[in-house]
């Protein structure tokens, strides 16, 4: 353990879905080597909360009331968090989660010089939001999970996992520096890649493709019941985040890879 438990940033991941010829499928980029955190792993579209993020943007769905309800925290830390899955969806793979006057989506044509801008920083998500004005979509989203890094490690993040369906009209990319690879894949496709040593997982990314795999479309996956439950809070006894729902079956899976690629 280190001698001061850092205190976890939080952070939002949207686990995009979408329905696909043979089922389910879900977006996954794998990250760049020289990420500073989860380098080389796949993962879904997300990052940090971002203090400077400009969150008086129009809001149709959910509001921050109910959203802290589901996350266990209060409404403003919520709006951050929803405002942070949305800009981080549209930064790392260009769909914007949002509608115009019209009801209808930005083609990604028209938002990408706002893209690369916010990417810079050169604009805020509520810069961005109000000139081509625009409303954030929080119907379009669900709560699905909430994951602490372990207390040992030295970057941690408190990471609330949304779900959010491809929006008609939009397409998901792999413009982003922080990917090497992006692909739409099922979720058991996904699992079985990963135990055979094709691309490395860690916990919450595992468990989530793991309940995604036992749905058939987006519709089953929304209208699934599900609590949110804090995984990883810092625990003395499991400093490595070693116990969760299923981590007996990551484990004896990650060991038998390991095995099998003689590690």
């Amino acid at each position: 353990m280190p001698e001061v438990i850092a205190t976890p940033r939080d952070a939002a991941t949207v686990v995009l879905v979408r329905d696909g010829v043979s089922g389910l499928e879900v977006f996954l980029l794998r990250r760049v080597a020289e990420m500073a955190f989860a380098a080389g792993m796949t993962v879904f579209p997300g990052g940090g909360v971002d203090a400077a993020d400009d969150t008086d943007v129009d809001w149709a769905g959910p509001g921050p009331s109910w959203w802290a309800d589901r996350f266990g925290t209060d409404p403003v830390a919520a709006r951050m968090l929803v405002v942070a899955a949305v800009r981080e969806t549209f930064e790392e793979c260009g769909v914007l989660l949002a509608t115009g006057g019209d009801g209808l989506v930005p083609s990604p044509g028209e938002v990408a010089a706002d893209r690369d801008a916010l990417v810079a920083k050169e604009l805020s998500f509520g810069g961005l939001m109000r000139r081509r004005a625009l409303t954030l979509r929080a119907d379009w989203l669900a709560p699905l999970a909430h994951w602490i890094t372990p207390p040992v490690s030295v970057r941690r993040y408190s990471t609330h996992f949304f779900l959010a369906a491809l929006p008609d009209g939009q397409e998901a990319d792999g413009s982003t520096s922080e990917a090497s690879a992006v692909a739409w894949v099922r979720p058991g496709d996904a699992l079985e890649a990963w135990s055979r040593g094709v691309h490395s997982l860690l916990p919450p990314t595992w468990a989530r493709l793991r309940e995604l795999s036992s749905y058939r479309t987006v519709a089953d996956a929304f209208a699934a019941e599900r609590a949110v439950e804090v995984v990883g809070q810092d625990d003395a006894a499991d400093p490595y985040g070693l116990t969760f729902d299923g981590s007996a079956d990551y484990f004896a899976m990650f060991n038998a890879r390991d095995d099998r690629s003689g590690r």
